[in-house]
């Protein structure tokens, strides 16, 4: 994938998104010894980046392809992206999500007009269902991060970040199925001044940092995570990218997760879902490091179930 693959897909997927504002604090500034620029993804379109690649991904079918619909398995976020930007271009979109999503999330796809097929809450039984659904309805699966245009599309939010703060040192971003920080990794390359990316993953599920440490993709042996949207294992398209391109990637635990979480939402005064605080807990687990740096941050989204937050308001 390369620089001009990335502008194309920014301006065919432009007038469908928005362009996410850029958030600072001069308190968390205060806290790092560091200036830190958070592209806040959780105003995009159905409160997080994933209707970026989404889109783009549905805008590459063929009319034969659309007229049959579109299959995803997510926990949430991109479910809703899909069935958003299906709905916006006519289509059908079969949503599988595990039973464990959080409500919030399904009642999301459901005002989208997707339509939801629970599963048991595994990789296998997510990928499983979703096959059935595509052999049964003929709808093309998009998968929710190991594809192309899907990493082209999330790659547009650094994109956009970049061309706000061109001279960023770092830039940190969750990592989940790695779809993300692909697409961060190759803007940040393209479009940044020597600008190094770094991954955020909980231990719960950090087979990211296992697999750059081996060289294969590793699966996780739990989910057991507060950040929900980040219990999926890398793909093969994404790997590859971030093997070449990603510096390296942090672990950071349940209780760091919260406390970023919290300074987000204490100090920038928004809402940002536990999978998005995930950057900023891995940049503060190194702050020292970083002094005197200009540092972008991703908050992925700000999709959260207020009845389940990890502290009190």
């Amino acid at each position: 994938m390369q620089k001009e693959d990335l502008i194309q897909t920014h301006q065919r997927i432009e007038p469908y998104i928005h362009k996410t504002p850029v958030l600072s604090s001069r308190l968390i500034d205060e806290i790092v010894g560091a200036t830190l620029y958070f592209k806040c993804e959780n105003f995009q379109k159905t409160g997080a980046f994933k209707m970026r690649g989404a889109t783009n991904a549905i805008m590459q079918l063929t009319e034969e392809q659309k007229q049959k619909g579109v299959v995803t398995h997510s926990s949430g976020n991109f479910a809703q992206a899909l069935s958003l930007a299906a709905l916006k271009l006519g289509i059908k979109a079969f949503i599988v999500m595990p039973s464990n999503a959080p409500q919030v999330k399904k009642d999301a796809v459901k005002g989208y007009q997707g339509n939801i097929i629970e599963c048991e809450p595994t990789l296998v039984a997510r990928e499983n269902t979703a096959k059935e659904i595509s052999q049964k309805e003929g709808a093309t699966f998009v998968h929710p991060y190991n594809d192309n245009n899907v990493i082209l599309g999330q790659g547009t939010a650094c994109k956009e970040l970049l061309e706000k703060q061109p001279d960023l040192d770092y830039i940190f971003t969750p990592v989940g199925g790695g779809g993300l920080i692909a697409g961060t990794a190759l803007s940040a390359l393209y479009f940044g001044n020597d600008c190094t990316v770094i991954g955020g993953e909980p231990f719960e599920v950090d087979d990211a940092y296992r697999s750059l440490q081996s060289g294969i993709i590793e699966s996780n042996l739990t989910t057991n995570t507060i950040a929900d949207g980040l219990r999926v294992q890398l793909g093969d398209k994404n790997f590859p990218i971030i093997q070449q391109y990603v510096k390296r990637i942090t672990r950071v635990t349940e209780e760091e997760i919260v406390e970023a979480m919290r300074l987000i939402w204490e100090r920038l005064k928004i809402v940002s879902e536990p999978s998005s605080a995930v950057a900023l807990a891995a940049m503060l687990k190194e702050k020292n490091s970083f002094k005197n740096k200009k540092i972008g941050i991703i908050i992925s989204g700000g999709n959260v179930d207020l009845n389940q937050l990890p502290f009190n308001l």
